[in-house]
């Protein structure tokens, strides 16, 4: 039986197809009392970054010619720090390195971004990465302070909510498209029920590089108790093995007095990097490494939406991504949505249609950002890094990374495994 023709098409093998060589990730961890709380993104980044030469070793480094990082909170050093990281591991002086700034997509956009490079010929070989200590850049700089002061009192409230509080545009989505309470605390218990299977299975180690760094115990006021010692990290540790839907149900309400969004059902305040390597198919065939394809990038859109509900961006990405593909939902053998927040992730499920892939494990079958943890920069790249590797493990081919972005927007990128 013939494929139809949109899905025949991102199926096809071309010697022009940006192709995936290797997509990796530190474990993250949630940030102040974490494991990797004492670590600095860029430390973070040149693990992955060198995981990545080691994961190729038959890929000379000088052929690897320009890097983008994306970074959220640290972005103003962010670029330097990130260059003398990857020259720290062994890059050589020509490959060069930029930073990107799309908020909670930062690094699905490095991807896109760099995958534009290869097509357009500006570059051969790049590498799409993010990195994120919450630890370390979290609180006062997540929104700026020091901003043209005529935005506070703007006439036009589409401007002056793009910097509301991201726990207050969940509410607004709970409430306008009637997402109980009961309903997010479920939701956030099965993603810690999925994602404490899949540590406990194994499904994690084939993406996660482990990271050697320092730790120092902190009280319960923050203060640093004890000597300073050296750690390895293997494994993501925000998951609640334990999590039930009673213990979630006694947690107040982090974000408005009368509201539903917990500490309990929203995504975690993470560490952690992520690095994916990308080339053309021809590039791999000439440099002998056809083998090390995992995938290929296919396409990524974005689109805007009302700042005070920026969660709903999935909802309104994903759509616009399938149509410019000319495929549908039932094409698609795993989603990777981000859980920003249990009440966004639920509506944007309801809105998509998937329902039934969500009750059959093909959404966020591995759980999400509410036990994974959501590193901003990073995490792109490492819901990338889940979904290449959880379709070589199920044998799908087709599957889409999504998230809601900061300000309104929503961003989605199709990738194929091979």
């Amino acid at each position: 039986m013939a494929l139809p023709k949109g899905l025949s098409s991102i199926l096809t093998k071309s010697p022009s197809d940006t192709v995936i060589l290797s997509s990796l990730r530190t474990p993250i961890c949630r940030s102040y009392r974490g494991q990797l709380k004492d670590a600095y993104p860029e430390e973070l980044l040149s693990v992955v970054l060198r995981a990545t030469l080691d994961a190729n070793p038959n890929l000379p480094p000088e052929k690897i010619d320009d890097v983008a990082v994306g970074v959220v909170l640290s972005e103003l050093g962010g670029s330097k720090a990130a260059r003398m990281a990857m020259n720290h591991v062994g890059f050589p002086n020509s490959t060069s390195l930029y930073t990107v700034n799309r908020a909670c997509s930062s690094s699905l956009q490095s991807i896109a971004t760099v995958a534009g490079q290869i097509r357009s010929d500006m570059i051969g070989v790049g590498i799409a990465a993010g990195m994120e200590s919450m630890t370390r850049n979290y609180g006062s700089k997540a929104i700026p302070v020091d901003r043209w002061p005529e935005l506070s009192e703007s006439p036009v409230k589409d401007a002056r909510d793009c910097v509301m509080p991201m726990g207050l545009t969940s509410e607004n989505v709970a409430q306008r498209y009637v997402v109980g309470r009961k309903e997010q605390d479920e939701f956030a218990v099965e993603s810690h029920r999925r994602a404490a299977k899949a540590q406990s299975e194994g499904h994690f180690d084939q993406e996660i590089v482990p990271v050697h760094t320092r730790f120092q115990e902190v009280d319960k006021q923050g203060n640093k108790v004890g000597e300073e010692k050296r750690i390895e990290v293997t494994k993501d540790d925000g998951i609640r093995t334990n999590a039930t839907v009673e213990a979630l149900a006694k947690l107040k309400p982090a974000f408005k007095e009368d509201g539903a969004s917990t500490a309990g059902n929203s995504s975690q305040v993470s560490d952690g990097a992520a690095a994916t390597l990308l080339m053309r198919r021809s590039t791999a065939t000439e440099l002998g490494l056809t083998s090390n394809i995992i995938g290929k990038f296919v396409a990524a859109t974005t689109i805007g939406c009302a700042p005070d509900e920026m969660g709903i961006g999935p909802a309104i990405a994903i759509p616009k991504l399938l149509n410019q593909l000319g495929i549908e939902t039932k094409d698609v053998d795993r989603w990777e949505i981000n859980e920003a927040f249990a009440s966004q992730s639920i509506y944007c499920v309801r809105e998509l249609g998937l329902e039934k892939d969500w009750e059959q494990g093909k959404v966020n079958p591995d759980g999400g950002a509410i036990a994974l943890g959501h590193p901003l920069g990073a995490t792109g790249a490492r819901m990338t890094s889940t979904l290449l590797h959880g379709l070589g493990r199920s044998g799908g081919e087709v599957g889409v990374v999504s998230m809601c972005v900061g300000t309104g927007m929503g961003m989605a990128g199709l990738f194929v495994k091979e």
